[in-house]
């Protein structure tokens, strides 16, 4: 049984049909993402899951007793907690449970055949076997370091700021392990390694997970399954953001096969119709009928497929332009740039150039100066040390603020400020609701005012503003957040085709990937270290050269003789789950050999093969291999352990 179904449900807003007749669930282990359009209903679907909104039909079935948490966008605390308060709050019966388990087992140690005891034992294991809970303090602080919270853990929660507040919150669900954890944009306000550190944290500790998220390197790291959500129905794709992408192009493929079909029955239909006699007996009324719908559905068909195609497109585009580049503009020369923020130096000693046709993403750690850069270019704040000199040159600046905008004004005032209905962008005359179509709004949205728009909304207006304007270089903080993927690839083409430089903040992979063709990587300390390599390959090569050093650390541990006293206090054994996977990974491992073998010979026989479907027979071999993979490849990692601490006890 799954944990969540929910059989055909619906949801209208006012006269507004949001999802009608729909039918979702999700099983334990499930990762799914879901996508869409802003507005188009993901967040009520998942607040449909967290069953705290009410279907207007339909039915929602859960498995009894099961837990959902659901990160909110506004998080709320208890005013009085610290930030360490805050990340424990509601692990009081993990924590006693942990405590109990103790008592148990010194009990056990004279009452071993108490059956009571025994039982009791058996389900406080289970318990804290799925919160992973063992080793709690220690989980708290890797969390608490990975989300750097460690430094305002005696700070009033309060105090800290909307993004600081999210990875608090974020933290705590992390913590809780809930049977179904729901995150609605989670790595917004997460910098690239707490992303990296998230993605390894969900996979390892098997999270069930429904999430939204703009962030396509996410998705395809951590998704399992993805629904899409559009015109008020639900569409479902195996895997992440690239075999979506895959399996649309796909369907597209069948819908237009289908449609192609649809138009040869209906010559024969409307043949038999023309006959006109046979077509009126009152016998034949609904084949009569069955034909009307039918010319209804083709003459509908090639719009639904004229607009998949486009999306699909727009999604799938990798733009490789050749034109040649004229670098002889400077726009900034930076020479030994020094910024200092209080005792805080952001930036230290930096020189660089910037052209006119590069287009730079800065990227690094949540606080480490990136947005302080951008106000530096922009002149709006004083370096501490060096120099920017700054070309005769305009600039379009966009942050999160959408400062441009203007909250009492409606799209056609906002766009075309002297009157008139017209808009030039990039040098192209448009009709201001065609150039506004580009970007998702329709026509009814002319009229609105800005500020009653949404935060995505607002962000669509303002890049479609930025656009309109002649400027040399474009400066961007953050412009994914509060974007869903269709407009993110709209902003990816119009870079793609902007003439001039763009320097942007991102901690988004794969847009940074697809855009950028050099790196300002912020380390922390100060330094800035440029590189032309993708962004994606870049985190590799870094995370390659961390764990070599980790490596080279450990060893010149066990050469020192009072760092392996240390260590054999410390590490002495290995923790009672390590324990139990060392007996059970063997017996699983073989289970799955004997598995593949079976699927494998049922390939090679005919009877076998098309009795059981070959696709299915794949699909299930390409399964189980990956399960035999990840079983050798934990047994490995806990062997390679226990040879390490016998190592050090051996020292």
């Amino acid at each position: 049984m799954a944990l969540v179904d929910l059989l055909n449900v619906s949801k209208h807003y006012e006269a507004q049909k949001i999802l009608e007749n729909i039918n979702f669930h999700i099983d334990e282990g499930e990762r799914v993402v879901i996508v869409g359009k802003n507005g188009s209903g993901k967040s009520t679907l998942m607040k449909l899951v967290n069953n705290s909104l009410d279907a207007d039909g339909g039915e929602r079935i859960t498995r009894q007793g099961i837990e959902i948490k659901m990160l909110s966008q506004v998080p709320k605390f208890d005013p009085s907690h610290t930030v360490r308060q805050a990340v424990e709050a509601g692990l009081g019966e993990l924590r006693t449970s942990k405590i109990r388990f103790d008592e148990i087992s010194v009990l056990l140690a004279t009452q071993y055949d108490n059956t009571a005891l025994l039982d009791e034992q058996a389900r406080i294991t289970s318990y804290l076997d799925h919160h992973n809970a063992w080793n709690l303090d220690d989980k708290i602080e890797r969390i608490m370091h990975h989300f750097m919270l460690t430094e305002y853990e005696s700070k009033n929660v309060d105090l800290l700021s909307g993004g600081e507040q999210r990875r608090v919150a974020l933290a705590s669900l992390l913590l809780l392990k809930p049977d179904i954890l729901l995150l609605d944009e989670p790595t917004n306000h997460l910098d690239v390694y707490m992303v990296e550190f998230l993605e390894e944290l969900i996979l390892k500790e098997r999270f069930t997970l429904l999430f939204i998220s703009h962030d396509r390197y996410f998705i395809d790291q951590i998704a399992t399954k993805t629904i899409e959500v559009e015109d008020c129905a639900l569409r479902e794709f195996t895997g992440g953001y690239t075999n979506y992408l895959e399996q649309k192009q796909e369907l597209l493929r069948t819908m237009a096969q289908q449609h192609d079909n649809m138009l040869k029955l209906l010559k024969t239909e409307n043949e038999w119709l023309r006959r006109g006699v046979k077509a009126r007996l009152k016998r034949n009324e609904g084949r009569k009928q069955r034909v009307l719908a039918l010319r209804e559905d083709a003459k509908n068909n090639p719009s639904k497929i004229h607009k998949m195609r486009l999306e699909l497109e727009r999604e799938a585009k990798h733009f490789n332009r050749s034109d040649s580049i004229n670098r002889q503009k400077m726009l900034f020369e930076v020479e030994k740039l020094g910024l200092t923020l209080g005792d805080k130096v952001l930036i230290k000693d930096f020189s660089t150039r910037i052209l006119q046709k590069d287009v730079i993403a800065v990227v690094g750690p949540n606080g480490s100066g990136k947005s302080t850069l951008l106000k530096a270019l922009l002149g709006r704040l004083k370096p501490t040390s060096g120099i920017i000199k700054m070309g005769e040159i305009t600039i379009g600046y966009f942050d999160q603020h959408r400062e441009m905008l203007d909250d009492s004004l409606n799209l056609i005032e906002t766009f075309c400020p002297n009157g008139g209905d017209r808009v030039d962008a990039q040098g192209t005359d448009y009709h201001v609701y065609g150039y506004l179509k580009n970007f998702l709004f329709p026509r009814e949205f002319l009229d609105k005012k800005v500020g009653t728009l949404s935060g995505g909304e607002k962000n669509r207006v303002a890049l479609a503003l930025l656009f309109t304007k002649k400027v040399d270089c474009l400066i961007l903080d953050e412009p994914t957040n509060d974007l869903d993927i269709p407009t993110i690839n709209i902003l990816e083409e119009k870079l793609q085709n902007f003439p001039g430089a763009v320097i942007l903040v991102s901690h988004d992979r794969y847009f940074v990937d697809k855009i950028a063709k050099k790196l300002f990587i912020f380390k922390g300390d100060g330094t800035i270290e440029e590189s032309y390599k993708p962004y994606s390959e870049y985190l590799e090569d870094e995370k390659e050269f961390q764990e070599m050093e980790a490596m080279e650390a450990e060893f010149s541990k066990v050469a020192t003789p009072t760092v392996v006293q240390t260590q054999k206090s410390k590490v002495f054994k290995l923790s009672f789950n390590e324990q139990k996977a060392l007996e059970k990974l063997p017996l699983e491992i073989d289970a799955l050999e004997k598995q593949i073998d079976e699927i494998n010979t049922c390939l090679a026989d005919p009877k076998c093969y098309e009795k059981k479907g070959i696709t299915v027979l794949a699909d299930e071999l390409e399964k189980t291999k990956a399960l035999y993979e990840e079983k050798v490849e934990e047994l490995l990692t806990i062997q390679e352990k226990e040879e390490a601490i016998e190592a050090l006890k051996n020292a």
